[in-house]
């Protein structure tokens, strides 16, 4: 009921939750993704295709992913993994449960320990789709078999790999993920490098909370840090701090014009600061976002 109310009330969530579901029926065929590899530190890579980036671990003690995208891809993803290295996969982290993210579980699921937030089991489990539409329940060998409510460390490849939840951001059960001597971050959808993300409200999402996560990833993160986004290139901790200061200043606008007794459209009509006309290239266009965040408050 909640997420018929959303979408009734603001028709550019319910397009950003149709364009969000647009990948899996537009790409069925799957045959023309390429999943390549980056190396980003120490024995961390970046892996692309389609669907969310793919954090990578591999050393003497095997390799652990984060994150796997589509199940098609799962081949492709293999493939790339044993370009890096010979090991056996050992651990599949996810950042959160959407199904860009989580596709592959079903299939590496059956020969790693999925480890994840405590409602990432549960929306998958539940069969949780985007925006609070209802989806097909997880098999079992796709779920978490690990779960954490403020988080863990995985004691990996020579290093801490320290794991923790990030409360009301994208979902409800968003985590981070940092290699501690490699010095590289894994933040998931939490964060789109230079555009507008989405905010899945449905699920326990909030613009604003959003806003305060990245805030507080940015107290603790060191300055030459390397950071893996959910969406988009490798990016700098400065990169991520115009990201927060995008957060910051379109959340302040909405407010005002909310504050001000303006309506939704009527905000959406005035639009964000000049300085992100840019952002809304990717599939979350500036009046999806202005409603995500119009909600959120």
């Amino acid at each position: 009921m909640a997420g018929m109310m959303l979408r009734s009330r603001f028709p550019t969530l319910a397009a950003a939750a149709a364009l969000l579901a647009a990948p899996v029926a537009a790409q069925q065929d799957f045959s023309a993704v390429e999943v390549t590899a980056e190396h980003v530190s120490g024995p961390v890579h970046m892996l692309t295709g389609a669907g969310g980036n793919i954090g990578v671990s591999a050393g003497e003690d095997g390799i652990l992913i984060i994150d796997d995208q589509f199940e098609p891809l799962a081949d492709k993803i293999r493939a790339a993994l044993a370009a890096i290295s010979p090991g056996d996969l050992e651990f599949v982290l996810n950042t959160h449960f959407h199904f860009d993210h989580t596709g592959g579980n079903v299939v590496f699921g059956r020969e790693a320990l999925i480890v994840a937030h405590t409602n990432v089991r549960k929306r998958l489990a539940e069969g949780a789709g985007v925006m609070g539409r209802p989806g097909e329940p997880a098999p079992k060998e796709a779920l978490p078999v690990v779960t954490y409510d403020d988080g863990l460390s995985i004691h990996f490849n020579g290093e801490e790999i320290v794991v923790g939840h990030l409360t009301g951001g994208h979902t409800d059960g968003d985590s981070f993920i940092y290699f501690t001597n490699s010095n590289v971050v894994h933040l998931g959808d939490q964060f789109f490098a230079g555009r507008f993300p989405f905010v899945d409200i449905g699920n326990g999402g909030n613009a604003v909370g959003l806003r305060d996560s990245i805030g507080e990833v940015l107290e603790h993160l060191p300055a030459d840090a390397k950071v893996i986004p959910g969406h988009g290139a490798l990016s700098s901790v400065d990169d991520l701090k115009m990201y927060h200061r995008m957060l910051t200043e379109c959340v302040a606008t909405v407010e005002a014009g909310k504050d001000a007794g303006k309506s939704v459209e009527e905000i959406q009509a005035a639009g964000l600061p000049d300085e992100w006309e840019g952002w809304g290239s990717g599939f979350i266009n500036e009046s999806a976002f202005i409603g995500f965040i119009f909600e959120s408050l």
